[in-house]
This record gives structure tokens, sequence and C-alpha cells, in this order.
């Protein structure tokens, strides 16, 4: 799936103003969330100590390094244990450790493992034991320990291959696992013969080749069991050519669904994928549509529930197959949001999804079909989980305050408002600083869309005095930004500038219309859609200054903010991060295969030339004058090293002011994952920059 960048450039537009209508949205944090009805959103300073003449300081890049976050949560069948896996940054500032954390019958959580590389923890279906990943020893292995404490026991270390995922079976006696192996590998617990005599040689043969982090080999994630009693490894996919996931018991344990894309073209990037079921030794492809079907859900010992997508742009639907006769029914169709984390409880199926700026929580009923929003306006919900007493635990963020363990008793209780915050790492650090809030208001584009506009003041904002504003551009096209925990966002606050951002044509949460927008007009709608945000913002705060406009993005953010320098000359400085340059290079060297491209550009580049060159910012790089800063990483294989080298090349080549930051040894996530003294240096470098060109 294309995840990264997908644009189109404009031709040149008459700017226009519309009228605008402010909008509520709901914005929560604290101990207790109100995760229902929309509440009026504000754009006060949240600290502790906002009563005093002495306010605490805002964001800073150095801050990073002392911010925990929580990851990967699960609660137990009873309801009893909650699970879950806590980052903080290492001591060298270049690296990360995790450990897991345990909270029993809601009481404050405590260390469960004590290496510094411990994830994935798995509690069995009695909430007795916990089997987990670790990197501890010299490389991943999976291990067992009993909740109540004691030794870990390690039960299975590859020699050949990575493990990827393990799961219970229902009775406990056995482990599924994801393996990633070469096929042709029969025994991964045995070493592989001496690797020294052969050459350092990677042959290609598939159009998909390579993803972020370099070239592709030739592994494959396959499917194999663990017997817990047994002590033994067995196959069940593991000689497959092709790449099997989502695997999952059904609930009495006798069988199991997965998906994989076993289509003749799928090494050329050919969008398909079916649902497969395995029981025992035997194994069918389900009957389901002609397309992409993905991420399969038992609702029972004979129904799975999957996602289903006609064609890669096309619209997501719900279908139920039953495997009695071999039918599928649908049970949402021509959806305006994207299934995550997709799973059966309580009689029901469940959600997240993205929602105008929030990540809330949806369920589908089983029996009438159709879904409904059920919490979470507001924040952002993820590693959403269900015990079978009805008990549910999530991880929530929003603008102000970094993912925390949060647990209710029951869906009702959740909708009442009675809700238990379990665990916030952070606390200390929150009660001594100040966030603030966005506001959140609405213009319209030429087409009379609604945008909501994400607006951040100043911290400590002087009334009379005028300040900065910097357009800062989501990466995409797809993808929604809003009431995430995204630091970089306090920090421009916190060091005097306004900060305006909106999830533009070709973003998620706003439905597949407007999803779809963007598609071969890269640089049209999308571009468009960030201008009359900014104007909007200009429009409504007179104490902007419109002669200290500056404009930031990564990805299709930075190719945007590209773009937007061969079109206007508004901007004081930009700051172009893991940008396009160059459509026709970045099509023969990112991650992509030929078959994405010709989809997403009409073509391939010499059935459609004028469009990836007449939408290439580079085509009009005599036409910039703002001053740009270049931040691009040598080891990014989605927009490779080459888009910044290009762009860097072009403006030195017309005397533009500009400089290029690379990053060794970084991906396409540096400003996500990267390592920490990174991640703060490309912090501290976005803001350097602009108070230089103030």
């Amino acid at each position: 799936m294309r995840f990264s960048v997908r644009l189109r450039t404009h031709d040149r537009f008459d700017k226009r103003i519309f009228a605008m209508r402010f909008t509520t949205e709901c914005a929560l944090s604290g101990a207790l969330l109100t995760l229902t009805a929309p509440a009026l959103l504000f754009a006060g300073a949240v600290n502790a100590n906002t009563e005093n003449n002495n306010p605490q300081p805002g964001f800073q890049a150095s801050d990073y390094y002392q911010l925990v976050s929580v990851s990967d949560l699960q609660i137990s069948e009873d309801g009893r244990t909650i699970a879950f896996v806590k980052t903080q940054v290492g001591d060298d500032k270049r690296s990360r450790n995790s450990s897991i954390w345990l909270s029993r019958d809601g009481a404050e959580p405590v260390q469960f493992s004590r290496s510094n590389s411990d994830f994935a923890p798995r509690l069995s279906p009695d909430g007795q034991r916990l089997v987990f990943l670790s990197g501890r020893d010299n490389g991943t292995a999976l291990y067992s320990l009993s909740v109540n404490g004691g030794e870990a026991q390690e039960l299975v270390r590859l020699e050949q291959g990575s493990l990827q995922s393990a799961q219970w079976h229902p009775n406990q006696t056995e482990l599924l696992l994801t393996i990633s192996l070469d096929p042709s590998i029969t025994e991964p617990l045995k070493k592989a013969d001496n690797q020294d005599d052969k050459p350092d040689v990677t042959v290609i043969t598939d159009a998909v080749y390579k993803r972020q982090g370099g070239y592709l080999s030739s592994n494959r994630s396959g499917l194999w069991t663990y017997n817990l009693v047994e002590e033994t490894l067995t196959s069940l996919t593991g000689d497959s050519e092709w790449h099997e996931g989502s695997a999952s018991y059904s609930p009495n344990g006798a069988c199991i669904a997965f998906a994989s894309n076993r289509h003749p073209q799928a090494r050329e990037g050919y969008f398909s994928s079916s649902i497969f079921v395995r029981c025992g030794d035997e194994e069918r492809e389900l009957a389901t549509p002609q397309g992409h079907s993905s991420s399969p859900v038992w609702t029972g010992n004979q129904n799975i529930a999957y996602v289903y997508r006609e064609s890669n742009y096309a619209a997501p639907s719900l279908q139920l197959y039953d495997l009695r006769n071999d039918s599928y029914r649908e049970l949402a169709g021509q959806m305006d949001h994207s299934p995550n984390d997709l799973q059966a409880a309580l009689g029901s199926l469940w959600f997240t999804a993205d929602d105008r700026g929030s990540r809330p929580l949806f369920r589908v009923d089983l029996d009438l079909g159709g879904y409904q929003l059920i919490a979470g306006q507001g924040q952002s919900l993820s590693s959403v989980s269900f015990a079978q007493t009805g008990a549910i635990a999530w991880i929530s963020e929003d603008e102000v305050t970094p993912g925390q363990v949060m647990r209710a008793h029951s869906i009702a209780s959740l909708r009442d408002r009675e809700v238990a915050l379990i665990a916030q790492f952070n606390r200390d650090y929150l009660d001594s600083t100040q966030r603030q809030r966005y506001e959140v208001f609405t213009t319209e584009n030429e087409r009379g869309d609604r945008l909501d506009v994400f607006f951040l003041p100043p911290l400590n904002r002087e009334e009379g005095k005028q300040y900065p504003v910097v357009l800062n551009i989501k990466g995409g096209p797809g993808g929604m930004w809003g009431h995430q925990w995204f630091p970089e966002m306090q920090l421009l606050s916190a060091r005097g500038y306004a900060v305006v951002f909106v999830n533009y044509r070709g973003s998620s949460g706003y439905g597949h219309d407007h999803a779809s927008q963007v598609r071969l007009d890269y640089g049209g709608a999308d571009y468009r859609d960030n201008i009359f945000a900014l104007d909007a913002a200009l429009d409504r705060y007179n104490w902007l200054d419109p002669d200290r406009q500056f404009i930031t993005g990564g990805s299709h953010g930075g190719f945007l903010t590209n773009w937007a320098t061969t079109q206007t000359d508004r901007f004081r400085a930009a700051v172009t991060q893991r940008s396009v340059s160059n459509w026709i290079s970045e099509a023969g060297t990112q991650a992509f295969p030929p078959l994405s491209m010709i989809e997403e550009f009409g073509g391939s580049i010499w059935q459609n030339y004028d469009y990836y060159w007449g939408r290439s910012p580079l085509k009009y790089a005599d036409r910039v004058s703002t001053p740009t800063l270049i931040i691009h990483s040598n080891h990014d294989h989605i927009t490779p090293i080459g888009q910044g080298e290009e762009w860097f090349y072009a403006l030195k080549a017309n005397r533009v002011p500009v400089e290029l930051a690379v990053y060794d040894r970084e991906g396409h996530g540096l400003s996500r994952g990267g390592r920490p003294i990174n991640l703060v240096d490309r912090l501290e470098r976005i803001v350097e920059w602009f108070d230089r060109h103030q």
C-alpha cells in the first residue's frame, strides 16, 4: 500500500477568501476524559500554574529526551490485567529503551520486564502468563513469563529469519507465530552455512524490490505454530512464496484465517489480497469479490468479517463471510471512514478511524449493519482492547497530552464519562510546561467544500503585538493531522510563532470524495486548500504579520513546500523536509513499483510525461526566491536523497539562499522515529532557520 508521497501540481490561482464559520470540536484531557458529545474547544494554555504571573515555559526541543510513550496495549479476557509497552529515550540520546508494564485491577502499573528491549506483550486467555518478544541476549527471541513474576523462559530463538508476532491458541497449548524467512529454509532454529565466502550482492528480479530500510530480501512472512508442551516449531505456510499476515485462530481454535496476496503479479505491485482459512492440513481461499480483501476477523466459528476494496482508490466496505455456505454480505458499504485495528468483541465489530482531526472508536452492528461513532472525538485512540467481561482499555492522546493508558468498565461507562486514568508517565513534565489546544474554524475552498483550519497561537501572546505565522503542511496526501501529540507544533508556538494547518483534499477523515480529489491533481487542489487555510487565518486574526509568513512540510508536505515557493514569493523562508522535487527521478528510485506509479499518475513516464514533469517543482525552480532549508536523510527510500540534492542544486544554480542538512543513516521517518539526538536537532534547525529570516 502506498502511504508516502503522492502529488500533483496546479496552475497559479487567484486568491479568494470565503466567509468563515466558527466550529466547535471536542478537546479533552486529564484523569477523566469526556469522550462522547463534542465540547467547546478553547485556546487557553494548559499547565499547573496558569493563575500566577510567572507562567511555566513552553515546549523546547530538548524536552523530547524526557518524554515517555506507551504502545501495544492489551487487556486480559477477565478484565483484571492490562499489559503495555513503555518506551523512553536511552542515556546515549541515540537509542530507545522499551519495557513491559502491568496494571492489575486498576492499580498503578508496575514494571513487568527488566530488559530495555522488550515489546509485543500477549496475555494468555486465562490471564496468567504473558509471551513477549525481546532483544536481550544478542538477538530477538520469544519469551514467556508468569504475570505473578519469576524468571522469563526463552521459548523460541531463531538462527535464521526473524520473529514478527505471536498469539495464543484458545486452549493455551500452542502459539501461532509469524516468521519472516527464506521459503527454502526448513529449519530456522539451525544456523546457516558460513556466509563469509559469499559475495555481498543483491540480485533483483521483482518490481517490488525495496522498502524503507533498504533492499528486500527473499524472505517471506509465513505462519508457524509452537507447541508449548512438546516445545516443537511446525511450519504451516513457511515454505510459501507469498507473504501471509493478519492471522488469527477461530474462537474454538480449530481453524486459522489469514490474508495473502497471491495474485500472479503480486511481486509487480498488483493491488490484490485474498482471505484464506486453514483447518488442520486443509487450506482454502474464500470466494470473496475480486479486489483487495484484508484484515480478517472471526465473529464466530463460522463467520469472518473483513475489509474490502474493489481497487486501490475505491471506498472501503466491511463484509461478513459465512463459511457454511461460502457466501458474503455487506455490513457497511462505500465507507467514508477507513477502518483500522478491526476486531470482534461483545457481539459487535469495532474499529478506529480518522475523523475530522480525531481518531475515535466506531461500532458495527453485525445484525443490522452500518456503523456509528462511539467515543473519542477530540482525541486519538489506539490499541483499543476489550475483555470478555465488557471492560475496555486503550491509549489516548491529543495535542496537549502524550499517550496515556485509560480504562472503562464497559462501553456504557465510557459513554457516561466514567473513565479511569491508569498511566500517564509524563505527568510531572506536563504539570511544569505550558501547551495549547488548537483553535478550529472553518473556511471554504473554490468548490465550496468545508475546510477545518487548525490554528495554534503563539504562547503567551501579548495584545497589540504582531506575530509571524507558519503554514505547516502534513504529509500523505492520505492520513490526517489533528488531535494528536505533535510536539513540533507546541515548539513553534513556544518560540513565538502562530501555526496553521489543514487536512487538505487528499487527506483521510473527511470522506471518500475529499480523499479522492487530489488524485491526478498534485500541486492543485492540495496546494490551494493550504493557501485558503493560511489566508483564512490571516483574515481572521489581525495580529498575524502578513510580512512574516513561513512554510514547512514533510514528504507530500515537503513537495508542496517546494511547489509553493515556485508559485508565490509570499513566504519569508521555507523548510522542506524529505521532499520530492522531480517526479521523473522520484518514480525510478523510490520504493513503489511501476504499477503503483502508473495508477497514481495516470500512466507511465512515457505515457504521461507532461504530467510528471509539469508537476515537478524542479521545472519551475528558476522562479524561486524564498530562502530554503532542505532537510533530508541519506537512507530515505520513500523520497530518496537525490530529491533533496536536486532541489539544492537547482536553488544554488538560481542563487537562492539555501542549506542542505543531511542526516546520516536516517530514513523517511526521521521526524517521528529517528534517533532522538537527530530528531531534536531537526526541531532546532527548523525554528533557527525561521528565526534567522525574520
